[in-house]
């Protein structure tokens, strides 16, 4: 069958950088001594090493990085219960613990092309690593809710920058007959912190103090830093242009100020006439953006992509879907902790499906496209994985284990293939040249709204709870699994637009 006719490009050599997250390939002022720049595809001389060989402890540096940052975002999850109780807030007040961090890294990614260009890989990749592990530091001391948000924060500072930088370097560094196999190999330290975040999380609040789950990212930090030093290329431009500040001050604070409105709902009393002021602040702000980006030569996100239809499609689809699915993990993690009264290992342990589900999913998301096209596949997976969302509402205190981890590891592999299609289906129609700031403007939508989705879930609950009773926590949840499946199902609507 013609991958062509149905939409989906080859993966070929020139494909490698348009991965989410990407920076744009500019010519090199410095490098590492032997970096391999210019020189991808060249056969090697007899004996010569391959590059992921010569490139060992980079390679090791990023997927450390990679993994890190995979761990971070899973194993604070299951440790909201306990981390509520030890700072005297409730488990839902924690949202804005969670939101933080993802808004953070939205808000920040669009800066890291220009950072790298103007200051060089090797000084961003270690400011960020250093930045992340004093950050996670300062969670790990904190006292209050308060505390916890700021230093949330400034790991989202430093993570902003750790996966566009460590891909960049490696398309790079490492030849092309080489690269797949090294992304292969970060990539699977990615997963593996996936799926031990769940297990970590669990068995440290569990066993020990939930502080740890934060400072066990000290130490992979410090020594992150010193291989930074000695195994990160210096890749930067001469002259670099000039930096968007206005358009990124705008962007930043209209969703900062969608974010603090989000808060605001959870309050009791409600303060309305401060949500209306940020939401109307945050539009405000918003359109004086869509204004600006059209008239500067190099906004931090270029609007004049949603042109094309895919753009278009992928963006306001991965929006609507991510705010529908988001939140599910933290609100099974509520769910079975405090609803039906497992342990946080116990509750880790039976997320570790889902995780597998997904790692099933990247094996054939290939052939789902090439057998389906992005247009059949997206409308009906997400309606499977709508119907599998509401499927959890049957869940109660008396459901086996097994039952519970089957609807884990099923929706975990139809949300990895909803993640993944749509994620590739934003570069289908574009030209090479325009892979950098797809990708940029891709990963700001998707930590945009993991954000606001998060935030939904949460003030869905919040709102559906009559009491705070382990039997009010069970019918709280099942009501928001199902409202949370009608939004993921509204989402298919969107890839109607696609070409059939």
């Amino acid at each position: 069958m013609d991958n062509r006719r149905l939409g989906i490009r080859p993966m070929d050599g020139s494909a490698a950088v348009t991965m989410p997250g990407m920076l744009p390939e500019a010519p090199a002022e410095s490098q590492a001594p032997g970096a391999t720049v210019g020189g991808a595809g060249e056969e090697p001389a007899p004996g010569q090493l391959s590059g992921a060989v010569r490139f060992r402890g980079l390679l090791l540096l990023v997927a450390a990085a990679f993994f890190m940052q995979s761990l971070d975002s899973t194993v604070v999850n299951t440790a909201v219960p306990v981390i509520a109780d030890g700072l005297r807030v409730t488990p839902l007040d924690m949202r804005s613990a969670l939101t933080s961090y993802v808004l953070t890294l939205a808000v920040l990614i669009p800066a890291t092309p220009w950072l790298c260009d103007r200051l060089g890989t090797r000084r961003v990749f270690g400011l960020a690593i250093t930045v992340f592990g004093v950050g996670s530091l300062f969670c790990g001391l904190a006292q209050n809710l308060p505390q916890l948000v700021a230093a949330r924060v400034l790991q989202g500072v430093g993570g902003a920058a750790l996966l566009p930088v460590g891909r960049y370097v490696l398309v790079r560094t490492i030849d092309k007959r080489d690269f797949v196999r090294a992304m292969s190999t970060v990539a699977t330290y990615g997963v593996l912190g996936s799926v031990l975040g769940p297990l970590v999380g669990g068995a440290l609040v569990q066993y020990t103090s939930w502080r740890l789950i934060f400072l066990i990212n000290v130490p992979v930090a410090v020594v992150g830093y010193w291989m930074n030093r000695h195994e990160m290329p210096d890749y930067r431009l001469a002259h670099a242009h000039r930096f968007d500040l206005s358009g990124f001050l705008l962007f930043a604070t209209a969703s900062a100020l969608l974010l603090i409105a989000s808060e605001l709902a959870g309050a009791s009393p409600k303060p309305w006439s401060s949500m209306l002021a940020c939401t109307l602040g945050a539009l405000v702000l918003g359109s004086l953006y869509v204004w600006h980006a059209g008239r500067t030569e190099f906004p931090v996100a270029d609007l004049k992509l949603l042109r094309k239809r895919s753009v278009q499609v992928a963006l306001s689809g991965g929006i609507f879907t991510r705010l529908g699915i988001s939140g599910m993990f933290v609100l099974l993690m509520l769910f079975l902790q405090v609803g039906c009264g497992w342990s946080p290992l116990a509750a880790g342990m039976v997320m570790v499906p889902q995780a597998i589900g997904s790692i099933v999913a990247k094996r054939v998301i290939n052939r789902a496209l090439v057998h389906y096209g992005y247009r059949r596949l997206l409308l009906g997976n997400t309606l499977i994985v709508a119907a599998l969302l509401g499927s959890f509402a049957i869940l109660g205190p008396g459901s086996p284990v097994w039952l519970v981890a089957t609807l884990a590891f099923f929706y975990g592999g139809f949300a990895g293939l909803q993640y993944t299609a749509m994620n590739t289906l934003i570069y289908n129609d574009l030209d090479i040249s325009h892979a950098s700031m797809a990708s940029s403007l891709a990963s700001t939508a998707q930590y945009l709204a993991m954000s606001f989705g998060i935030a939904l879930g949460m003030l869905l609950m919040q709102g559906l709870l009559g009491g705070h009773a382990s039997g009010d926590y069970v019918v709280a949840f099942r009501w928001t699994v199902i409202a949370l499946a009608l939004i993921t199902a509204g989402a298919s609507r969107v890839f109607r637009q696609l070409p059939a």
